[in-house]
């Protein structure tokens, strides 16, 4: 069973900057892609960014040029930095992996952003 642990989470004001980790039971190359999502209250969980096992990434329109997804491949380890924060990305972080048809989570980090 893939085990996903994300950290990193917490309360910053407007402006600031988190960086999210998020470490895999195993080698983090056996996945397609590796990904952060995110769920607001009353809101659909959304993808954030990902990075794709050729480095290849994609993000949220609304998060481009602010947050920046990396990997790690010896530490088995995705990150999320998040830069210039706004109230609106205030939510759950999940990381997530992807091999063939099959999705991993994690548990969730919560990040709140007061303005």
């Amino acid at each position: 069973q893939v085990q996903l642990v994300e950290s990193g989470g917490g309360l910053v004001q407007a402006g600031g900057s988190l960086r999210l980790s998020c470490v895999a039971s195993e080698n983090i190359w056996h996945f397609n892609a590796m990904a952060w999502y995110r769920q607001a209250p009353g809101k659909q969980r959304e993808l954030v960014a990902q990075i794709f096992s050729s480095s290849i990434t994609n993000y949220l329109d609304s998060v481009k040029g602010r947050f920046t997804i990396s990997r790690d491949n010896a530490k088995n380890a995705v990150y999320l930095q998040m830069n210039a924060l706004k109230p609106e990305d205030t939510a759950v972080y999940y990381c997530n992996a992807k091999r063939g048809p099959l999705y991993y989570w994690g548990q969730g980090t919560q990040v709140t952003v007061s303005s």
